[in-house]
């Protein structure tokens, strides 16, 4: 479409098609041409008058010049500098060569600017998954209302995320780090955790971001976890427990004494782990859960609805249900894959 015999042809095809009753755009679109060019064509006698922009620049740099700017960047002074940083120490020294976008434009077209790959920061969110029991613990603190107005209890708990049950709790008059520190190490003790195979998650408290609780984690082998900011679902196992807690049916609006707090929490914890049936892990209890007793419960489901669907296969109109046993859960699911 370059010579004017090509566009001739066009012109003479647009015409046939035209007749036929053709609509000229259309044609135009499946050949890729404008309208606009078909009426220059035919205003211009064949003539495509589109040169290209014709670009004299007056300023350019000489060739001389260009390699000066060359020297100059690569030179041992200043090979660590920017232009934007070597461009004002020459100024001071009276010399001018170019300005620093001028020099980059060089730079890039001699291939001599190289663009590092941004480093990754330190404390970047890591996706964090369990496949069995104590790997990944979740702990928190939460109030609990006491009879004086602005007077609480506290209570430290600590679960296991994967199977949910609840590993251990305290209560105590106060927030305090020497409490939770003490209460990880007796739990690790009790449970009999191995170095660096666990890890413990919380969010951003004082409690869990303090000196003394690191210490402790870094001396038992125990990685730390910690909520990303601003993300209010990275600790929603320890929240979702808080809040089975707080709206079970009994849940007192006050407690008179920590005794008595304790004497509920103690009833509470008990029916949890053995009799609740979590929605999230196929309602089974978290400790069946915890010592793998699920695996023969949930076949026993299957078996079950299999063979009430064999008995009377007209009241399933698709396939029975499959109590399927979640094996892998994640905490900050979609951040970066940690490294193996």
């Amino acid at each position: 479409m370059n010579s004017p015999e090509d566009r001739r042809e066009i012109l003479m095809f647009l015409g046939e098609a035209a007749k036929s009753g053709c609509r000229q755009y259309l044609i135009c679109r499946r050949l890729g041409i404008t309208i606009r060019s078909i009426q220059n064509w035919r205003k211009e006698g064949l003539v495509d008058r589109r040169k290209g922009a014709v670009k004299r620049v007056g300023n350019k740099l000489s060739e001389k010049e260009r390699k000066e700017v060359v020297k100059t960047a690569c030179c041992e002074r200043f090979r660590d500098h920017t232009p934007c940083e070597f461009v004002p120490i020459l100024a001071e020294e009276g010399k001018y060569l170019a300005s620093e976008s001028t020099i980059y434009r060089i730079l890039r077209a001699e291939n001599l600017v190289v663009r590092k790959e941004k480093k990754l920061p330190a404390n970047i969110p890591v996706e964090i998954k369990a496949e069995g029991p104590n790997q990944l613990w979740s702990w928190d603190i939460t109030y609990l209302r006491t009879g004086t107005r602005g007077r609480f209890y506290y209570l430290y708990l600590f679960m296991d995320v994967w199977s949910r049950a609840i590993m251990g709790w305290e209560i105590h008059e106060a927030e305090d780090k020497d409490l939770s520190s003490a209460m990880m190490e007796r739990l690790c003790s009790e449970y009999g955790i191995n170095e660096n195979t666990l890890t413990l998650h919380a969010d951003n408290g004082g409690p869990m971001k303090n000196a003394t609780m690191l210490s402790v984690l870094q001396k038992l082998g125990v990685a730390d976890s910690f909520s990303r900011p601003s993300v209010s679902n990275d600790n929603a196992y320890s929240e979702s427990l808080f809040h089975t807690l707080k709206y079970r049916a009994g849940y007192p609006a006050s407690f008179e004494n920590i005794e008595k707090a304790k004497e509920w929490i103690e009833r509470f914890v008990e029916w949890y782990n053995y009799e609740h049936r979590h929605s999230g892990i196929g309602y089974v209890t978290p400790m069946e859960r915890h010592s793998g007793k699920d695996f023969k419960i949930l076949i026993k489901r299957d078996e079950t609805y299999e063979s009430a669907k064999s008995k009377h296969p007209e009241r399933w109109s698709r396939h029975c249900r499959k109590w399927i046993r979640p094996d892998i859960v994640y905490l900050k699911k979609g951040c970066r894959k940690k490294a193996a």
